[in-house]
């Protein structure tokens, strides 16, 4: 052995070369590997593209290179990772969860039903239900509650239930249930006009126009207060006043000042409302108590101080759903019928049927005003058909818009793009194109390439972040897109 050893070593030559490849060969084994094959799905982690992961007894595949972050889960993500099939505990299972039982109706209003039930069973895990009025997919959820909306008022509607598995098994249909809407008018919003327009007003500095409350101009219908500030000394609490750099440049535009502003929007039929949030805002919601009962008494007070008519969710942090729900149920019950809700959800939180935004929706609809989709910074997402449409286009604004209305009632769902290009890092599309989307949505007409699978004449409107980054341009969005919603059906 050492002299063959020794052999090799008086042939430098010929050997070393070789040693050279096999040893690069080698060192690149274990990267290949890894790139491949990168264990259970972790947040805070760079996947490239064709990276594989597992997750809850399921495997995955990269489909857009991205650092994760929590919420990005694989399946609430398709646009992100795509199901490999027979990977993992998913592939083998073939047994159906078992029906769901005791369907009942536990609310109605004039244009919702809430419907329960008892959970159904399955060998290795119910993933969701879906919820059928008539032979139609009316909505799909996790938990055994639904509520439906969209509906008329004073008419009758049948309802089904069928439990889903991970591995796409379907349960026997439930028992059929009719339920009857009340008479009247019901759900938030108030006097609000069937289509409307909503933008955020700034109570910071950053380069917009700084705008008084009363010289936003009246083709806005709801005024979104951006934002409400976490109270570090009362947890789940949270403040709010005129910030004191925009008042010195508002030359000394006061609290009383934009309390005056408020109560003279509203007396022009406007609707003001308070939103919590934001790019960088959050609640503390974490804890039950005394987190829920300090948000809903300080939100409460700030409603009271300046006479607003309810609150926006723009939460990008993240969110605890149960503990939320909870809240704004408390805050809605407090401020009366007239409650306005909206919320303002990345696109990708609406990128499934599982997602916090949808999960607080579903539990929520019944008071919900609107729903105003954030369709910028966004970069590539799954429209309906499964593509990835680039932000930015009629295309994106329509094919995302129809993936949502499979679970947002078309008379919740907004579209929001940014006012100018400098009001975001991307999305910004000409009010024109903004027409054309809300056009091609409700009527059919002005598509792009893609086209919706139902004319959704019911849509609600449009958003802008923000109006003061629209003050820029001479007000160019509202006075070209709200003149178009008071056109459409």
């Amino acid at each position: 052995m050492r002299k063959g050893l020794l052999g090799m070593l008086g042939k430098p030559r010929r050997i070393l070369p070789l040693l050279v490849v096999v040893a690069l060969i080698m060192s690149l084994l274990p990267v290949v590997a890894s790139a491949a094959d990168r264990g259970p799905w972790a947040s805070n982690v760079s996947y490239t593209v064709d990276d594989t992961v597992t997750y809850s007894g399921n495997t995955y595949k990269t489909i857009q290179s991205h650092t994760s972050l929590t919420g990005w889960e694989p399946p609430n993500v398709p646009a992100m990772w795509q199901l490999v099939q027979g990977g993992g505990e998913g592939g083998s299972d073939t047994i159906a969860p078992t029906t769901p039982a005791n369907v009942t109706v536990s609310g109605v209003t004039s244009n919702s039903v809430t419907l329960s039930w008892l959970a159904s069973t399955d060998n290795v895990g119910v993933t969701g239900y879906d919820v059928y009025q008539g032979t139609s997919l009316a909505i799909s959820v996790i938990g055994t509650t639904a509520t439906i909306t969209g509906l008329s008022a004073s008419t009758t509607y049948s309802f089904k239930v069928i439990a889903k598995d991970g591995a796409g098994n379907l349960s026997p249909a439930s028992e059929t249930v009719n339920a009857t809407t009340a008479g009247g008018t019901g759900g938030g919003g108030g006097q609000l006009p069937k289509h409307i327009l909503t933008g955020y007003w700034q109570n910071f500095i950053n380069g917009a126009s700084n705008l008084k409350v009363r010289d936003i101009p009246n083709q806005y219908d709801i005024i979104v207060l951006s934002f409400a500030e976490m109270d570090p000394a009362n947890p789940g609490g949270v403040t709010f006043n005129v910030d004191p750099s925009l008042s010195t440049a508002l030359g000394g535009y006061s609290d009383a000042d934009l309390f005056s502003d408020i109560q003279a929007k509203r007396a022009q039929g406007k609707k003001v409302i308070l939103s919590i949030g934001g790019e960088l805002g959050n609640i503390n919601l974490n804890n039950a108590s005394p987190n829920v009962t300090n948000f809903v008494n300080s939100m409460y007070g700030i409603i009271t101080q300046f006479g607003l008519d309810g609150v926006d969710i723009d939460l990008e942090q993240g969110m605890n759903v149960p503990n939320l729900t909870n809240a704004i149920r408390q805050l809605q019950q407090k401020v009366g019928s007239d409650f306005i809700l909206t919320m303002a959800p990345q696109t990708i939180d609406m990128q499934n049927s599982t997602t916090s935004y949808i999960q607080l929706y579903n539990n929520l609809k019944d008071i919900t005003t609107v729903i105003n989709v954030q369709y910028y910074n966004s970069g590539c997402m799954l429209g309906r058909d499964g593509k990835c449409y680039t932000q930015g286009s009629v295309d994106f604004l329509t094919a995302l818009s129809d993936l949502t209305l499979q679970w947002v009632a078309p008379s919740q769902l907004g579209i929001g793009v940014p006012a100018t290009p400098s009001a975001a890092g991307g999305g910004y599309v000409s009010p024109t194109v903004v027409n054309n989307a809300l056009n091609c949505l409700a009527t059919g007409n002005s598509c792009g390439s893609y086209k919706p699978v139902a004319k959704y004449p019911d849509i609600r409107g449009a958003m802008t972040w923000s109006i003061n980054w629209d003050a820029t341009t001479n007000y160019s969005l509202a006075n070209t897109v709200k003149p178009f919603l008071i056109t459409l059906p």
